[in-house]
Protein backbone atom coordinates (compact mmCIF):
# COMPACT_ATOMS: atom_id res chain seq x y z
CA UNK A 1 0.00 0.00 0.00
CA UNK A 2 1.07 3.55 -0.57
CA UNK A 3 0.44 6.12 2.16
CA UNK A 4 -1.13 9.49 1.43
CA UNK A 5 0.54 10.90 4.51
CA UNK A 6 3.63 9.17 5.90
CA UNK A 7 2.63 10.15 9.43
CA UNK A 8 -0.20 7.61 9.29
CA UNK A 9 2.22 4.84 10.21
CA UNK A 10 3.65 6.86 13.10
CA UNK A 11 0.15 7.52 14.43
CA UNK A 12 -0.76 3.85 14.18
CA UNK A 13 2.41 2.79 15.96
CA UNK A 14 1.88 5.38 18.70
CA UNK A 15 -1.68 4.21 19.28
CA UNK A 16 -0.58 0.57 19.42
CA UNK A 17 2.16 1.43 21.93
CA UNK A 18 -0.43 2.91 24.31
CA UNK A 19 -2.48 -0.28 24.64
CA UNK A 20 -1.90 -2.42 27.75
CA UNK A 21 -1.84 -5.90 26.20
CA UNK A 22 -1.79 -7.54 29.65
CA UNK A 23 -5.20 -6.12 30.56
CA UNK A 24 -7.92 -8.38 29.06
CA UNK A 25 -10.53 -5.66 29.57
CA UNK A 26 -8.61 -3.22 27.35
CA UNK A 27 -10.21 -3.24 23.93
CA UNK A 28 -9.78 -1.20 20.84
CA UNK A 29 -13.02 0.48 19.81
CA UNK A 30 -14.28 -0.53 16.42
CA UNK A 31 -15.62 2.09 14.11
CA UNK A 32 -17.34 1.52 10.83
CA UNK A 33 -16.26 3.81 8.05
CA UNK A 34 -18.65 4.90 5.33
CA UNK A 35 -17.86 3.01 2.15
CA UNK A 36 -18.64 4.29 -1.31
CA UNK A 37 -18.47 2.12 -4.41
CA UNK A 38 -17.99 3.67 -7.83
CA UNK A 39 -18.08 1.96 -11.22
CA UNK A 40 -17.35 3.14 -14.71
CA UNK A 41 -15.33 2.65 -17.84
CA UNK A 42 -11.95 4.08 -18.76
CA UNK A 43 -11.21 4.51 -22.47
CA UNK A 44 -7.71 3.77 -23.73
CA UNK A 45 -5.63 6.81 -22.77
CA UNK A 46 -8.44 8.15 -20.56
CA UNK A 47 -9.53 8.50 -16.97
CA UNK A 48 -12.64 8.58 -14.84
CA UNK A 49 -13.17 10.42 -11.53
CA UNK A 50 -15.75 10.28 -8.74
CA UNK A 51 -16.21 12.86 -5.98
CA UNK A 52 -16.76 12.12 -2.29
CA UNK A 53 -16.71 14.18 0.92
CA UNK A 54 -14.83 13.56 4.14
CA UNK A 55 -16.50 15.11 7.19
CA UNK A 56 -13.90 14.25 9.86
CA UNK A 57 -10.17 13.57 9.86
CA UNK A 58 -9.14 9.94 9.63
CA UNK A 59 -7.98 7.08 7.46
CA UNK A 60 -9.10 6.65 3.87
CA UNK A 61 -8.54 3.42 1.92
CA UNK A 62 -9.01 2.86 -1.79
CA UNK A 63 -9.50 -0.58 -3.32
CA UNK A 64 -9.69 -1.27 -7.04
CA UNK A 65 -11.92 -4.31 -6.67
CA UNK A 66 -12.50 -5.11 -10.35
CA UNK A 67 -11.02 -4.08 -13.70
CA UNK A 68 -11.17 -5.70 -17.10
CA UNK A 69 -11.02 -7.01 -19.68
CA UNK A 70 -8.40 -8.29 -19.38
CA UNK A 71 -8.71 -9.21 -15.70
CA UNK A 72 -4.98 -8.68 -15.14
CA UNK A 73 -4.91 -5.11 -16.49
CA UNK A 74 -2.94 -2.62 -14.41
CA UNK A 75 -4.76 0.67 -13.81
CA UNK A 76 -3.76 3.90 -12.13
CA UNK A 77 -5.74 4.80 -8.99
CA UNK A 78 -5.36 8.05 -7.08
CA UNK A 79 -6.92 10.45 -4.60
CA UNK A 80 -7.13 14.14 -5.30
CA UNK A 81 -9.14 17.32 -5.12
CA UNK A 82 -11.98 18.04 -7.56
CA UNK A 83 -10.87 20.65 -10.07
CA UNK A 84 -13.63 21.60 -12.48
CA UNK A 85 -14.63 18.39 -14.24
CA UNK A 86 -11.36 16.62 -13.39
CA UNK A 87 -9.52 15.30 -10.34
CA UNK A 88 -6.18 16.95 -9.46
CA UNK A 89 -4.26 14.08 -7.87
CA UNK A 90 -2.39 14.81 -4.65
CA UNK A 91 1.38 14.34 -4.69
CA UNK A 92 2.26 10.78 -3.67
CA UNK A 93 -1.40 9.74 -3.58
CA UNK A 94 -1.58 7.38 -6.56
CA UNK A 95 -0.54 3.87 -7.44
CA UNK A 96 -0.48 1.59 -10.48
CA UNK A 97 -2.20 -1.67 -9.59
CA UNK A 98 -4.21 -4.64 -10.76
CA UNK A 99 -7.60 -5.16 -9.13
CA UNK A 100 -7.66 -7.12 -5.89
CA UNK A 101 -9.49 -7.65 -2.61
CA UNK A 102 -7.21 -5.56 -0.38
CA UNK A 103 -6.73 -1.79 -0.32
CA UNK A 104 -4.02 -0.61 -2.67
CA UNK A 105 -3.91 2.98 -1.39
CA UNK A 106 -4.39 4.41 2.09
CA UNK A 107 -3.56 7.42 4.21
CA UNK A 108 -4.80 10.09 6.57
CA UNK A 109 -7.08 12.84 5.32
CA UNK A 110 -8.65 15.95 6.80
CA UNK A 111 -12.24 17.08 6.16
CA UNK A 112 -12.49 18.05 2.50
CA UNK A 113 -14.12 17.46 -0.84
CA UNK A 114 -12.01 14.75 -2.49
CA UNK A 115 -12.10 12.58 -5.57
CA UNK A 116 -10.87 9.17 -6.61
CA UNK A 117 -9.54 8.77 -10.13
CA UNK A 118 -9.04 5.59 -12.16
CA UNK A 119 -6.91 5.98 -15.27
CA UNK A 120 -5.06 4.21 -18.08
CA UNK A 121 -1.34 3.91 -17.30
CA UNK A 122 -0.57 3.40 -20.98
CA UNK A 123 -1.20 -0.31 -21.40
CA UNK A 124 -4.87 -0.35 -22.46
CA UNK A 125 -5.84 -1.16 -26.04
CA UNK A 126 -9.57 -0.74 -25.48
CA UNK A 127 -12.06 0.41 -22.83
CA UNK A 128 -11.77 -1.17 -19.38
CA UNK A 129 -14.68 -1.45 -16.92
CA UNK A 130 -13.80 -1.00 -13.25
CA UNK A 131 -15.19 -0.87 -9.72
CA UNK A 132 -13.39 1.04 -6.98
CA UNK A 133 -14.31 1.23 -3.29
CA UNK A 134 -13.43 4.15 -1.03
CA UNK A 135 -13.73 3.80 2.77
CA UNK A 136 -13.36 7.10 4.64
CA UNK A 137 -14.29 8.86 7.87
Amino acid sequence: MKALVPLALIGALSAAACTDRSDPSATTPTTTQPTETFSGTVAAGGSSAHNFSVSTAGMVTVTLTAAGPPESVVMGVGIGAPSGSSCALLTGASVNTAAGPTAQLSGLVTPAALCVQVYDVGNQTSAVAYTVTVAHP
